[in-house]
């Protein structure tokens, strides 16, 4: 049994990330997971902490720890009810852990208490692992209901003397708990003279939410008021509560029975946790906001006082690499951000969260409509496939708009450059990782050497988007962070390059069979191959003197060979089969793909030793199981994608050989200068980048395409680049800029003399 691990944790440490507190969080160490599962509502973690003891964790967010809990649970319930005349039937919604039961059944004057909670995983959890809490659970003071609050509540009316609401934060489900529906159906379910408390967030973080909270509750309950208590792991320490009472004239503030054994709260405490700060009362009292601006907001303050343009960007696509693109553009306030998709439930994704910015529905293929979008902004980013960014470029040249692409500037897209000239637009394109990054160093350490009076007698350019070491435990070593089609298609690109001084050019058939090992690091067995055209560089680049000039793509060791089979079995051919129907098992498609006799496991395999003529045993056996791990002689029905054999291949593939929760990816690029200096000695110099993504958060390959990107659509609109056309980074004063922006953001080239 392999042990548990949830992505929450990483290097032994539970990390609380969310989007409800941006830009903080909270760690604890991890003695050990205890428990793990997902519920019918959420995923429930149990883990053992080093300070805290055990903890309790709701779809990423602490619920409770041995060390702290008896803070929130004392104060969410002693604050109702001790300042209650005479409290005898008491409701729990949420709270299945047992803390707010517990500390209900404190008070003498209670006869009844129900616990309602939808998830009957919470309570069962708690029993085992937090047994100090749920223990009372089992009194015959309560009764303990798994099902849904609202239901429960409007069931119950007039029946609660206090109810207290010990909910999750207000995302998903429980984003109800604070609407003022739901506050009606508590006003409703209580007695005269009830008292209701509920969880009411953090006064750090949530201002604007509370002040929501107590103009709902002031509208139905006579009196209504705010009160916090302190918690170490609760976002910023602290969390507040939502106190009311349906009689009018009574002071909630003041306890009127003292309760005992208690750790946090007391007679002074109860009395205190209703005095505000004063930015927390300005705020929710006054409708002032007296916090500190800073930070982005201090910048779109001051463009509001000096009245600065606000440039309009339109960035066209959701995949992959557009977030953290998006995220860059809107850091500047002045900038508005459209993003737009051919479905909008796309470009609403990848807009929330971000300021400034809105998600829109284009079709690119309605020309009128792209060319309206176009017209109404600023500048374009076109992350959209490479064969529309003509026609995107054409109507930016219309609308006297600039694009910003991350593509190869195609013989069509060079076409367009007198055009552009024309139009006074900068089309600036191959700003991404690869191209991209990689010219940014390319040109500095040329640029670097020739000033130096050195020649640049070879030059090597390797990069691979990979799954990290520790997640490529399949057949090819390599899994999808864009287009699976893209992916397989590249590798039936035909590639030239130059090596000692002549050119060589490679059929997309044969590209793999000209892979080779390739040395950056003991820690890799990387092998490399060449990538599209590499000769034109040595002109781009400025290196006329260089006979080695290749630019080429990194897989794991393993991967050209099993791609070469793939290649020799067809299952690479984009022409439609009339025959591939609905119907037909994988191995059934396997022997018309090949030619066998029949379907049958052995006669295939013999028929691919025969096509595929693996070099030994060993490397035979190696490939066949990686086609049987593909489902490839399997009796299981195909789903025929597009009527081919590619797009099929791809469904398939894209299921097995997807990024897991908690898995991350890995950027390898790396250049390698042979130079001759003018004494006639030699080095090899290196640049290299080793990027991993964040399990939590962007992949490298997500993060080193869409920042540059957006540094570079930065600079555009900033006035930095001023000469109109079709450019890419090929040129010092275009390369500069962008890489020291770049480098601020850690992602700079580590450079070395080998």
């Amino acid at each position: 049994m392999s042990p548990l691990a949830h992505p929450s944790i990483q290097d032994g440490w539970f990390r609380e990330i969310s989007s409800q507190w941006p830009g903080q969080a909270m760690t604890l160490k991890v003695n050990k997971i205890l428990h793990i599962e997902k519920s019918l509502y959420q995923d429930v973690l149990v883990f053992e902490s080093e300070t805290f003891g055990n903890v309790l964790v709701l779809d990423g967010v602490i619920q409770c720890t041995e060390r702290d809990e008896f803070s929130y649970q004392e104060m969410i319930a002693h604050l109702p009810l001790a300042s209650h005349p005479n409290p005898k039937k008491v409701l729990v919604i949420g709270g299945g852990d047992g803390g707010v039961v517990r500390e209900v059944l404190k008070h003498d004057t209670v006869e009844e208490v129900v616990l309602c909670d939808i998830d009957e995983a919470v309570i069962r959890v708690s029993k085992i692992y937090l047994p100090h809490m749920s223990s009372l659970l089992d009194s015959p003071r309560v009764k303990v209901f798994v099902g849904d609050g609202f239901k429960f509540l409007a069931e119950n009316e007039a029946t609660y003397d206090v109810i207290i609401t010990d909910s999750s934060d207000p995302v998903g489900p429980a984003e109800a708990l604070f609407q003022k529906p739901y506050f009606k159906l508590l006003h409703d379910a209580l007695t005269p003279g009830g008292h209701i408390s509920t969880q009411a967030e953090s006064q750090w973080l949530h201002i604007p939410l509370i002040a929501h909270l107590l103009k709902s509750t002031r509208e139905l309950f006579a009196v209504s008021q705010y009160a916090f208590t302190t918690i170490p792991t609760y976002p910023s320490g602290q969390i507040g509560f939502m106190v009311c009472s349906k009689e009018q004239g009574r002071d909630i503030s003041v306890p009127v029975r003292k309760v005992t054994n208690t750790r946090y709260y007391n007679e002074n405490v109860h009395r205190a946790a209703f005095v505000l700060p004063q930015f927390v009362q300005s705020f929710l009292e006054d409708g002032k906001d007296i916090l500190p601006v800073f930070g982005r907001a201090a910048a779109a303050a001051k463009i509001a006082t000096e009245g600065k343009k606000i440039r309009k960007v339109l960035l066209l696509g959701s995949g992959f690499v557009a977030r953290p693109c998006a995220e860059y553009v809107v850091r500047d306030p002045s900038n508005e951000l459209t993003i737009a998709c051919r479905t909008l439930q796309s470009a609403h994704a990848l807009a929330e969260g971000l300021p400034n910015a809105q998600g829109i529905s284009l079709d690119v293929n309605n020309t009128n409509d792209l060319e309206a979008q176009v017209a109404a902004h600023d500048l374009v980013i076109s992350l959209i496939p490479y064969t529309y960014h003509v026609t995107v470029i054409k109507a930016a040249i219309k609308a006297k708009v600039h694009v910003v692409t991350t593509s190869y500037i195609s013989p069509a897209m060079r076409e367009l450059d007198e055009e552009a000239k024309r139009a006074g637009i900068i089309v600036m394109n191959e700003i991404g990782l690869d191209p991209g990054i990689d010219h940014l160093y390319a040109i500095k350490t040329i640029d670097e050497v020739h000033a130096k009076g050195g020649k640049i007698k070879q030059f090597l350019s390797y990069c691979g988007g990979l799954p990290a070491p520790e997640c490529s435990g399949n057949p090819l070593g390599y899994k999808f962070s864009w287009s699976s089609r893209g992916v397989l298609l590249a590798l039936l690109n035909s590639a030239a390059y130059l090596s000692e001084g002549k050119q060589l050019d490679i059929s997309g058939n044969e590209l793999m069979g000209y892979a080779k090992p390739y040395f950056i690091s003991p820690a890799f067995a990387f092998v490399a191959y060449p990538n599209r055209n590499s000769v034109p560089f040595r002109e781009w680049y400025n290196i006329p003197e260089a006979e080695t000039v290749v630019r080429g793509t990194l897989r794991y060791q393993g991967f050209p060979e099993f791609i070469k089979a793939l290649v020799e079995l067809g299952w690479l051919d984009a022409s439609e089969k009339d025959w591939l129907k609905d119907g037909l098992t994988w191995a059934q498609v396997m022997q018309r793909a090949i030619g066998a006799n029949d379907a049958v496991e052995s006669t295939l395999v013999a028929h691919v030793k025969s096509v595929c003529k693996f070099p030994n045993d060993a490397e035979a056996t190696r490939i066949i199981s990686g086609l049987r791990w593909i489902g490839l002689f399997s009796s299981e029905a195909v789903k025929p994608r597009a009527g081919n054999l590619l797009d099929t291949l791809c469904a398939q593939l894209e299921t097995l050989m997807k990024y897991e929760q908690g898995e991350r990816d890995l950027v390898m690029l790396q250049h390698k200068f042979v130079v001759e200096w003018a004494d006639g000695s030699e080095q090899t110099l290196t640049s290299t980048l080793e990027q991993y993504g964040s399990p939590s958060g962007h992949s490298a390959m997500a993060l080193t395409v869409g920042v540059p990107c957006g540094i570079a659509t930065q600079l555009v609109l900033d006035g930095v680049f001023k000469t109109p056309g079709v450019h890419a980074p090929y040129t010092k004063e275009i390369c500069d800029p962008i890489r020291e922006i770049l480098e601020s953001e850690g992602l700079g080239l580590v450079e070395r003399v080998l």
